[in-house]
């Protein structure tokens, strides 16, 4: 017998009281039925409608858009991007509210984080509870910092870019992303036609002037001739291998930081924000305070950014290990870093590699691991290898969190913490905690 479809409750209404942040860039409210719902475009403390977009009648919670806000709360403002708001772009999730409230707001979620799946408070964590704006981004109440050096903007059947709505695959076409950094905007992507293709990623690099697209065609579709208003390299996304290939230009861009100067290719990670590769490498290495001849793991190292950062440091005598899945990022790895003979790279995945490679003691190890964060596996891998200080540098609060636990698990304490807005307009933030072994100065 077949089961009856479930009502969709998309498109219904609630008035609610709105309570507080939670990850992802909503807001918790509860019905009057005390139906949890996942509000959108709000801010805590707010009397608002909310609309439903997504959930059935057994759904155990519902994702909702603030539609009418019936009693704002004091950070309101008015949302600067003219494509912001219910049912429009899905690129940033607190373009109503003022900058020092997004900050303030990511620090609640963060605190809640630490709380829930670590049992730290701030204090225990040697946080302060502040997210810090990189330097320049402290702007006024509806100005907005354009920091944005890498943007895939979407096409829509019509040829046109634009970006993505929010959980959909609905492309809201843009005249101007206001998040973009000028190197991106000034590229004029949003002017030319993009018939047959499904995207366009633009890059524009800091410390260089190094511009480029990526093109991923339709099925079928061929490329255009790209025409932009400034010179860029172009490579494009294989139909049958997901590969990215050279069109023409060179296939690589090259980014600028703690003095040096690193290769990224193919569309490879870099930081997005201009001010983030020193950022977050100052606080690493404040926190690590390397040493001449000590040894280091640069676990997830990409293009190399910290194990160079560390061989700089440890001299001649010291040496670092870098661990890398991507098979571009570690040939670039080995390229940026190839005046440093004290340095080795290794491809291969971390759980995998790091067994194999019969370390069993290290004095430093910086993670940077994807958004999922490292696992309980691996942390106790590392926890075993005596490592005085430990830097993870995260992404994401809740694996953060997770991978905090695991840690103390596996005999270490939080030294420090610090948290910067390196998303500024959104949701997201970067953390580089500081670990050492609990008995030390304990």
């Amino acid at each position: 017998m077949q089961a009856e479809p479930k009502k969709s409750l998309v498109g219904e209404e609630y008035e609610v009281e709105v309570g507080p942040v939670a990850h992802g860039g909503h807001c918790i409210a509860r019905t009057s039925e005390g139906r949890v719902l996942f509000v959108r475009h709000t801010l805590p403390g707010e009397k608002v409608v909310a609309r439903v977009t997504e959930g059935e009648e057994d759904s155990r919670y519902l994702r909702a858009d603030a539609v009418e806000i019936l009693d704002p709360a004091k950070d309101r403002i008015v949302a600067p991007c003219p494509y912001a708001g219910p049912g429009r772009c899905g690129g940033c999730d607190w373009q109503h509210a003022k900058p020092g409230a997004q900050r303030r707001l990511k620090g609640e979620v963060l605190t809640e984080q630490l709380q829930r799946l670590a049992g730290l408070t701030p204090e225990e964590a040697g946080w302060d509870g502040t997210v810090m704006p990189a330097d320049g981004d402290k702007l006024p109440a509806g100005e907005v910092p354009a920091w944005r050096t890498r943007v895939q903007f979407a096409v829509d059947d019509e040829g046109r870019a634009g970006l993505r709505r929010h959980r959909s695959h609905e492309v809201e076409p843009i005249d101007h992303c206001m998040i973009a950094a000028e190197g991106v905007s000034e590229l004029g992507i949003q002017e030319r036609d993009w018939s047959g293709m499904a995207s366009v990623d633009a890059i524009a690099a800091t410390g260089s002037q190094d511009r480029q697209v990526i093109l991923t065609p339709r099925p079928g579709a061929r490329l255009p001739i790209v025409e932009l208003d400034r010179p860029v390299s172009v490579m494009r996304v294989g139909e049958k291998d997901g590969g990215v290939h050279r069109v023409h230009g060179r296939p690589f861009v090259r980014e600028r930081a703690d003095g040096r100067t690193y290769r990224v290719g193919s569309g490879g990670f870099w930081q997005v924000h201009p001010k983030a590769a020193d950022t977050l490498v100052l606080a690493v290495m404040q926190g690590l305070l390397p040493r001449k001849g000590e040894t280091a793991l640069d676990l997830y190292c990409g293009v190399g950014l910290f194990a160079g950062a560390i061989a700089d440091r440890v001299g001649e005598t010291g040496a670092v290990l870098g661990i890398e899945s991507g098979k571009r990022a570690v040939e670039d790895a080995e390229w940026n870093l190839r005046d440093f003979d004290r340095v080795r790279i290794e491809q291969g995945k971390v759980e995998s590699v790091l067994p194999r490679t019969g370390i069993t003691d290290v004095d430093l190890i910086v993670l940077d691991p994807p958004r999922a964060g490292a696992g309980k596996a691996t942390v106790r891998h590392l926890s075993g290898l005596g490592a005085r200080r430990i830097a993870y540098v995260a992404c994401d609060p809740a694996a953060l969190a997770r991978d905090l636990a695991y840690f103390q698990e596996g005999g270490y304490r939080v030294r420090t913490l610090r948290a910067f807005d390196l998303f500024p307009m959104t949701h997201h933030l970067e953390c580089v905690a500081i670990l050492e072994p609990a008995g030390k100065g304990a």
